[in-house]
């Protein structure tokens, strides 16, 4: 059976609202007195419950932290380094993955506000949820607009995509593709297909763009990118992530296409997986830890000065070209 607070009050010779005052570190109480509580705590295991803690006003250590999916390299690495990032400030999480389902997100949403967690980071893909709106609690977003009054962390998308198409350019392709989501929606990631075609207007080039949804399966990118690569003439391609980077260099290795000879590819976002893994893959690599710190930094400070206005909306992060052999055949 769970430890109740009055099994620890008993175990330690003291009231129940004594133990409750060493919780919550309210009043004056002496050393030995808590050495005791904490003492039967620990012999009892006992875990204090957070939402009680919030009911005394205090903060609960607990944050909300949604994402589309940890099972994409580069969400498993960012949620990892918020995580870490929290603990070493005495916070927990609550990993919520929202996929792309609006309901599910907006169930993980009400789920959080009864657990009375201290904030959210999210970086979900859901768009038009409305209860971000009305939610009351410090939040932070990661590459997405869910309101007027949230502040966006995101790395640079629009240099990102600018960085990999020149590179594709300089290593002498003339028909460039973007693969990737087409729609603008007003989101941070809305700026790689803008990087794209404003960097394709100043090298004079035709823009081609092939629309690949992120939610789509590997099964069907695989066979969108084969029939790209059957019926079009593409000598490059610019990938709005490292994953459909690698289903491009898979098909072009089952259709006999030399890569980088006929073909040169350019992923988005350089996870320390798909740099060790995939090492052949150029990529463009965004700044996971600084992002984490700074998501993290932005909801405490939100948390702890909820009433100092916001003096930043927006933070952009840059990003780096890591060159390999997708692009330009390098020597061993």
């Amino acid at each position: 059976m769970r430890p109740k607070l009055t099994d620890v009050a008993t175990k330690a010779g003291v009231s129940a609202t004594t133990v409750s005052r060493v919780i919550n570190n309210y009043g004056y109480l002496s050393q030995q007195t808590k050495d005791k509580v904490f003492q039967a705590m620990r012999e009892l295991n006992y875990q204090p419950n957070s939402l009680a803690r919030s009911l005394h006003g205090k903060k609960t250590l607990l944050i909300g932290v949604i994402f589309p999916s940890i099972s994409n390299p580069f969400f498993a690495e960012l949620v990892e380094r918020i995580e870490n990032k929290l603990f070493n400030q005495n916070y927990k999480i609550i990993l919520c993955n929202s996929a792309d389902n609006k309901e599910k997100e907006r169930d993980y949403l009400r789920m959080l506000i009864a657990n009375q967690v201290d904030g959210i980071i999210a970086g979900t893909h859901n768009l038009g949820i409305d209860e971000y709106n009305k939610v009351g609690l410090p939040i932070v977003s990661f590459d997405r607009r869910l309101s007027d009054k949230i502040p966006i962390v995101s790395s640079d998308n629009l240099r990102g995509t600018a960085l990999a198409t020149k590179e594709i350019y300089q290593a002498g392709a003339r028909h460039i593709y973007f693969l990737g989501n087409p729609h603008q929606i007003g989101n941070p990631t809305d700026l790689r297909l803008q990087g794209y075609q404003q960097t394709i207007a100043k090298l004079k080039l035709t823009p081609h763009i092939h629309a690949v949804a992120f939610s789509e399966s590997p099964t069907l990118k695989s066979l969108s990118i084969k029939k790209l690569l059957t019926q079009h003439h593409a000598d490059g391609i610019v990938c709005t992530d490292d994953l459909t980077a690698i289903l491009v260099l898979q098909a072009a290795r089952n259709l006999k296409i030399a890569v980088p000879q006929e073909l040169k590819v350019v992923g988005f976002d350089g996870t320390a997986f798909i740099q060790e893994y995939h090492p052949e893959l150029s990529t463009i690599v965004q700044p996971i830890d600084d992002i984490a710190s700074l998501l993290v930094n932005i909801l405490i400070e939100r948390i702890d000065h909820a009433e100092q206005p916001l003096e930043q909306m927006q933070y952009i992060l840059p990003v780096k070209l890591l060159r390999s052999q997708s692009t330009f055949y390098l020597d061993e």
